[in-house]
């Protein structure tokens, strides 16, 4: 008879997750993943076969978490497109000073991981491929809301908005890494929402 796991799974593939957004893939160590969960060795890799599973289960997790949490935000129907915008990049602002480290943000674990490994692991590229194509047909879908309603104005493609918007997302969050302070990340806001609004 198997021996009952005498651990929560969840809570140690939060802190994984966790270990592996700090320090990223390569620089975490099986060493580290212990200390931050509070495992063994052996229990580790019975639970989690490798490294390399153990890391794609904390990328779903955090993917699922993270990205879950814009879907939310971008689906507030009862709010105006553009002000769901808003919320996002005030949302991003607030995640990079809660999850800082030595006053530093310690950014995404998507951007990260796509920097890292997206070019050299298709497993994982495929995780962050699908991710972001959620994540553009919510932010399309909103800008194309926002055109209808004349909230958003500028005029460019929705789609090459939904990627801007992305991408200004992804700056903030590498910006906040680098040490970047609050009101430059919201100067990076004001500036891409004024843009949103331009013709």
């Amino acid at each position: 008879m198997a021996r009952p796991r005498m651990f929560d799974e969840e809570r140690a593939l939060d802190a994984a997750m966790r270990a592996f957004w700090v320090n990223g893939y390569e620089a975490t160590s099986t060493q580290d993943l212990c200390e931050a969960t509070g495992l063994g060795r052996s229990s580790i890799y019975n639970t989690f076969t490798s490294k390399h599973d153990l890391f794609q289960r904390a990328l779903a997790r955090y993917v699922d978490t993270m990205t879950g949490i814009q879907l939310d935000i971008l689906g507030e129907m009862e709010r105006p497109p553009l002000e769901r915008i808003e919320e996002l990049f005030a949302k991003v602002i607030d995640q990079e000073y809660e999850y800082c480290r030595d006053g530093r943000g310690i950014g995404c674990l998507t951007v990260n991981t796509t920097v890292e490994l997206a070019a050299r692991d298709p497993e994982v590229e495929r995780v962050l491929a699908r991710d972001l194509e959620v994540r553009l047909v919510a932010l399309r879908a909103v800008i194309e809301e926002g055109r209808r309603t004349g909230d958003i104005t500028g005029d460019r493609d929705p789609d090459a908005l939904a990627r801007f918007v992305n991408a200004v997302i992804g700056g903030m969050r590498i910006s906040g890494q680098g040490g970047a302070g609050r009101a430059a990340l919201e100067a990076i806001a004001a500036t891409a929402l004024d843009a949103l609004r331009s013709r």
